[in-house]
């Protein structure tokens, strides 16, 4: 086909589409609801993409396209001829016509244009909702929310102990943000196979109940004991909404302590204000004082230096004062280009790790609930955090919580803002061990390193954000650990001791100077000799 006859049929197809949509759209009462299945960021998928594509299965459209993951079409056929015999004087095409007929629903659902014509995608989500049914159906029983056994094809996929790679490959491919398929289709096709709507509903309910116990990584969560499917978009959102607090709730708490705050805060900025003057009268005295010391230096150095015999120490000392002076502009140099722009960000979540608080006397206590319940206790010195349970799947399931909440915009990144707090205070295998003692952390890998890993690589890929309740907890854990004498002795020597090397340089200038005029005195004088004359004549 001539390369202008190709252009032709594409602008034909295109125009034909724009018309075909907004034909359909003007019929439709969807046009406001926003799409709850969108691409990953970029900035998530760059850090770790394993943790964000499927890697046996693919649900939904936006990776059919990829051979690698059409094994598990079997599958899904035979799940499909399972699902045709147990529907009650229906065909399987009876189910693909109802999807034919909730087209714009379904992709009312998802941010990217689906390509497919409609015929196609009800016959996709035919046969993922088939197979999904029998997944959540197995993980239910696993669970003792149903009654039943697997099937056999799917018993040899899945295992006997659910604990293989398959299973858990499935797991997290069930639950990434671009393989999510809607809900309200599982309770569409429940309704055909059941009796009457209450029996699917509540099927439904105990197949999302099941699945929540199994990929929740808060197992101390009290979980609904009864989830209506029409209420959540897809699996990935119901599983957030299960782990973060309500914000509406939230914002109600915030800000009905605005009034009571809003007295301190003037306090508060009053102190940043007396602080910000020290600090430039500090910095400004400082260079003072290095002047005037690089200055007396000077003098006693010219005079050593010019002793052929003490002229050899000259030039060491010298390396050791550049060294000194380049150790000191370094970081001023680094903060004035790249890190100007990110130190305040760093300064967000600046938080001790858990060997640092152990050490000022900061307990850590492990709580049922969500995020929300988060809390510093300063009476008792005693940090609450959720019990959380890391195993091979937690890191591909917080990735994608966080993924899904950033798309969304629509609520304060209550997840994110988690894991800069874990990251905050997770810095070595030493910090995950106290937390695992603590019952904080229920580690199911292979070490504590293991988990130190898994939280610093996670914040890499996670924007910064403000979660006011979060951001109160990690004030209050600073202040109380500023607080502690041993922190403020540590950091005095810190700030003005070890920064004061030029005082410490003309100290010992001074002492090898005086040492040196000592000894050629003696030299000279013979300082021995008098002394043994004085003790004779004594």
């Amino acid at each position: 086909m001539p390369p202008h006859q190709i252009h032709q049929f594409d602008e034909i197809q295109w125009v034909s589409r724009i018309r075909r949509v907004l034909e359909e759209e003007l019929e439709s009462d969807d046009d406001d609801r926003p799409a709850s299945i969108s691409d990953v960021p970029k900035a998530l998928l760059c850090s770790k993409p394993d943790a964000y594509i499927p890697q046996i299965l693919a649900l939904g459209p936006y990776h059919r396209h990829r051979e690698e993951l059409h094994d598990m079409e079997r599958y899904k056929l035979a799940a499909a001829r399972r699902m045709q015999s147990r529907l009650p004087g229906v065909k399987f095409l009876d189910v693909v016509a109802l999807f034919i007929k909730l087209e714009l629903p379904i992709r009312a659902h998802y941010h990217r244009y689906l390509k497919f014509n409609g015929e196609t995608l009800a016959w996709m989500m035919a046969l993922d909702i088939s197979f999904l049914l029998e997944f959540l159906q197995i993980i239910a029983t696993s669970k003792g929310k149903m009654v039943g056994r697997a099937p056999s094809r799917m018993s040899h996929l899945v295992g006997l102990d659910r604990r293989t790679s398959a299973y858990n490959m499935l797991l997290c491919d069930a639950l990434m943000l671009e393989n999510q398929i809607p809900l309200f289709l599982l309770q569409k096709a429940l309704g055909m196979q059941c009796s009457s709507s209450q029996i699917a509903a509540q099927v439904s309910s105990s197949m999302l109940i099941g699945f929540l116990i199994e990929v929740s990584p808060f197992k101390t969560l009290d979980i609904s004991p009864w989830i209506d499917a029409g209420q959540h978009a897809h699996l990935l959102e119901l599983l957030y909404q299960t782990v973060a607090p309500n914000p509406e709730e939230l914002f109600e708490t915030i800000e009905g302590n605005e009034e009571n705050e809003e007295e301190p805060q003037v306090y508060v900025r009053i102190r940043f204000f007396l602080k910000a003057i020290a600090a430039f009268i500090f910095n400004r005295g400082r260079a003072l004082v290095s002047a005037v010391v690089k200055f007396l230096v000077t003098i006693p150095w010219r005079t050593i230096k010019s002793i052929p015999a003490l002229s050899i120490i000259a030039h060491p000392v010298e390396q050791l004062l550049s060294s000194q002076k380049d150790q000191n502009s370094e970081p001023a140099r680094g903060i004035s280009t790249h890190d100007r722009s990110t130190t305040p960000l760093l300064e967000e979540i600046a938080i001790p790790s858990v060997t640092e608080l152990t050490k000022a006397g900061v307990k850590f206590s492990a709580m049922n609930g969500d995020i929300s319940a988060i809390e510093f206790d300063a009476q008792t010195a005693t940090l609450h955090l959720p019990t959380i349970s890391l195993d091979v799947n937690a890191e591909v399931v917080l990735r994608n919580l966080v993924a899904y909440e950033a798309s969304i915009g629509s609520r304060p990144l209550i997840v994110s803002r988690y894991v800069e707090l874990m990251n905050g205070i997770i810095d070595t295998a030493e910090d995950a061990k106290l937390l695992r003692e603590a019952g904080v952390v229920l580690n199911h890998l292979k070490s504590d390193e293991e988990v130190a890993e898994l939280w610093n690589s996670m914040t890499r890929s996670v924007r910064l954000t403000r979660v006011p309740a979060l951001d109160r907890v990690i004030e209050e854990v600073n202040s109380y650990h500023s607080s502690r004498w041993r922190v403020r002795t540590r950091r005095f020597m810190k700030n003005y001791v070890a920064a004061s090397w030029e005082c410490l340089v003309l100290l010992a200038v001074l002492l090898l100077f005086f040492i040196i005029s000592v000894q050629a005195f003696c030299v000279l004088y013979g300082c021995r000799l008098q002394t043994r004359a004085g003790r004779t004549q004594l």
